[in-house]
């Protein structure tokens, strides 16, 4: 018989869920329970919980052991089912005076949901995130975490290093919460983790329930209790999603949440050229669709915006981008805009057309928004020697495994 619970919040995920039980595992002699916290919000794990045999409390005390401590074990001495990545590889991108970046790999499955004890002689594939460390206000270190939300891109946006593998398959919420557990628990050391950020592998709004769902138990006080004006989703401008998202941020505790939109074009023209999702969804179609998302009272839009010398980096494509820009509200000393631009010098993925730009190009560009009226700033590039960097995340092994391209409502954009 299946336990049924019902969903602890609203909207595209608000149905009954039904979860099936396997015969738990022997490990070592630890009963292995069959419910994995990774993917669930305190709220429907102390309904599984209870379905177990376990009281309000003991699923609460677990939940809390799982994320706080990175601890599976139960006061029955039994273990709760988590996600094992297999051998974590992790590797040091750039040590910078902020502390290293991290870049790290975890094994998944091939086919979503394959236990990890049915996953022999089956394909795994693999995961990328990134930990990028900053140094606060008051001279503390603390860490951005960079995660994917798909196993390749299906968007096919020409400097990303992450679209030459095409799409492989979305990953689930465990999957994802995940990165933010072998980042806290399983590395070689203990990352204080402040910012998480949708940036890794995929394009999250074509992933948006499972990425929604992990974001719910991201902000899960019992859980890793960020909050959500610590976590930013990134999108190609999906316009369908940001939609989507539009009506999640104004569910309680969800309005502070950050929004992303890679924009790296100042017009259609250049735009469509570097990122196939411009010809179903053009640059006007996005404004409008940005300009009535409900932010915050001073809460902004960032616009990221990848330097690429020769394509996007001209005076007059700054002038371009400040007039797409000027609904949004003119950066002065009284006034503050809704939008930021966040400049990104381009990283180049392997064989690429381009290379990086000079600290001249990048600086003159800036340079000229500011001057402009454009609330703007520039990232600092971290583990571009690596291919850890903004835009370098893509797996060389499964690069030629498959590659699905995808039509957006029966129009190609590939």
């Amino acid at each position: 018989m299946l336990p049924r619970c019902k969903s602890d919040h609203r909207g595209a995920l608000g149905k009954t869920v039904a979860f099936a039980y396997d015969r738990p595992r022997m490990d070592s002699g630890t009963p292995l329970i069959p419910i994995d916290p990774l993917g669930l919000t305190l709220a429907r794990f102390e309904c599984l919980a209870q379905s177990a045999g376990y009281s309000p409390d003991q699923a609460l005390q677990a939940y809390r052991r799982v994320f706080r401590e990175g601890s599976g074990h139960t006061t029955r001495g039994q273990e709760w089912a988590r996600p094992s990545p297999g051998p974590i590889q992790s590797q040091l991108v750039e040590d910078t005076p902020e502390g290293p970046t991290v870049k790290f790999l975890q094994r998944v499955a091939g086919v979503a949901g394959t236990p990890l004890a049915d996953r022999i002689g089956l394909e795994e594939l693999s995961v990328e995130s990134v930990l990028i460390p900053m140094i606060g206000r008051l001279g503390q270190r603390s860490y951005t975490l960079c995660v994917s939300s798909q196993v390749g891109c299906a968007l096919g946006c020409a400097f990303c290093e992450t679209a030459q593998m095409g799409f492989i398959r979305n990953l689930t919420p465990a999957e994802i919460v995940a990165q933010w557990f072998a980042a806290r628990h399983l590395l070689d050391r203990r990352y204080e983790i402040r910012n998480l950020v949708f940036m890794g592998m995929g394009e999250p709004m074509d992933n948006l329930d499972a990425v929604l769902e992990a974001i719910r138990i991201f902000c899960d006080n019992n859980g890793p209790a960020l909050g959500a004006s610590n976590i930013t989703v990134s999108t190609v401008g999906r316009i369908d999603g940001i939609g989507r998202l539009a009506s999640f941020v104004t569910e309680p505790g969800y309005r502070r949440l950050g929004l992303s939109v890679s924009i790296n074009a100042p017009n259609d023209e250049i735009r469509s050229q570097i990122m196939p999702i411009n010809r179903a969804m053009p640059m006007d179609a996005l404004r409008s669709a940005l300009l009535e998302y409900p932010l915050r009272p001073g809460g902004k839009i960032c616009f990221e915006y990848v330097l690429i010398p020769g394509i996007n980096d001209a005076p007059a494509h700054a002038d371009e981008l400040a007039e797409y820009l000027a609904p949004f509200g003119k950066w002065t000393r009284a006034t503050m805009p809704r939008a930021l631009v966040n400049v990104i010098p381009y990283n180049p993925r392997r064989n690429s057309p381009w290379p990086a730009p000079s600290e001249t190009q990048v600086n003159e560009f800036v340079h000229r928004l500011a001057q402009l009226g454009v609330y703007v700033k520039r990232r600092r590039t971290k583990g571009r020697t690596l291919m850890g960097a903004c835009g370098q995340l893509g797996v060389e092994q499964i690069r030629s495994r498959r590659r699905i391209m995808p039509s957006l409502g029966g129009v190609p954009i590939a």
